[in-house]
């Protein structure tokens, strides 16, 4: 965790603390009240959290979604609940202040061409390390592959990445489930020669994380995903400002890629659904079909098939 510098210093890292000791895994929080701290330090704030500083911080990138400037708004709206236990005088932050949009953007499914260009110019996101680039490559490969959320991936702990069998360990993920997830033996290649070239470039690195960045830390989920953008957008896939095809698209490409297989492989889709929810971690397999995006190569292979039960059901009268 960075030095925290503001009047809430204190408070917001005995916050982090208690969190991480609770069980909350994911650092997306943390890293908004260490951002939080940092805006609030600048501009040489030294009252109370108020309904106007949070708005002020939650809304600051212009180019941020409803969505994202309602999560950091509720991020910081959470911790002035656990500031008010020790500080009575902090004022109420109303949690309607921003509301959150229901409207779901639509995902993006990566075709083999434009992953391809996206892993090819990932291994030359820097000039000066070329493990970093090497990183990137084998992050964004294996979540194409095994549909892992982003958050799985930079959790991953060495000990949690079996080298030689290709089964990775996913502990107390969301929902707080764990799952054990077997890759592909192309994909345990890639990450064998990452670790590999990883542990030459750093060989007296102490850090736990399978995933480590250029100064031999655990990746926070916030670089990760600049860093994909920036792919992204070199690769003609995003425009110059503003939102686009996202690291977690990767997620829904796995999911309705191995729907079409399924599907051209005859297999029965519905009954396998089941499995594709555990693999990927889901508590109901219902919660599965978000993922299902309708491609025209899905909507293609089920309207053949229902063709198919169609006539079969004319033969049988």
């Amino acid at each position: 965790m960075k030095r925290l510098q503001s009047v809430f210093a204190g408070h917001l890292s005995a916050y982090i603390e208690l969190r991480r000791s609770l069980g909350f895994h994911s650092g997306e929080p943390a890293y908004f009240l260490e951002v939080f701290d940092q805006c609030v330090f600048e501009r040489n704030h030294t009252g109370a959290l108020t309904q106007e500083l949070a708005l002020e911080f939650a809304c600051s990138n212009p180019k941020a979604s409803t969505n994202y400037c309602v999560k950091r708004y509720q991020v910081v709206r959470h911790f002035s609940e656990y500031l008010a236990t020790f500080d009575p005088q902090t004022p109420f932050l109303d949690p309607k202040a921003l509301e959150r949009s229901k409207a779901r953007t639509p995902r993006h499914i990566y075709t083999d061409q434009e992953l391809q260009k996206i892993l090819v110019e990932a291994r030359h996101v820097s000039r000066k390390n070329s493990v970093c680039g090497l990183t990137l490559h084998t992050m964004i490969g294996l979540a194409a592959s095994t549909g892992l959320r982003i958050s799985e991936v930079i959790r991953l702990d060495r000990e949690d990445v079996d080298l030689k069998t290709g089964v990775l360990n996913i502990r107390c993920s969301k929902f707080n489930k764990s799952r054990l997830v077997p890759v592909h033996p192309t994909t345990l290649e890639v990450i064998r020669n990452y670790a590999a070239a990883r542990d030459a470039a750093f060989p007296s690195c102490k850090a736990v994380a399978f995933f480590v960045n250029t100064i031999q830390k655990r990746f926070v989920r916030n670089t990760v995903q600049q860093l994909f953008a920036g792919v992204a957008r070199r690769v003609g896939l995003r425009g110059p400002k503003g939102g686009g095809p996202s690291f977690h698209d990767l997620r829904h490409r796995f999911a309705t890629e191995r729907l079409v297989l399924w599907y051209k492989a005859g297999v029965d889709v519905q009954a396998m659904l089941p499995a594709l929810a555990t693999y990927m971690g889901h508590a109901h397999y219902t919660d599965t079909a978000y993922y299902l995006t309708a491609t025209t190569e899905l909507m293609a292979l089920a309207s053949e098939r229902y063709q198919r039960w169609l006539k079969s059901k004319e033969v049988e009268r």
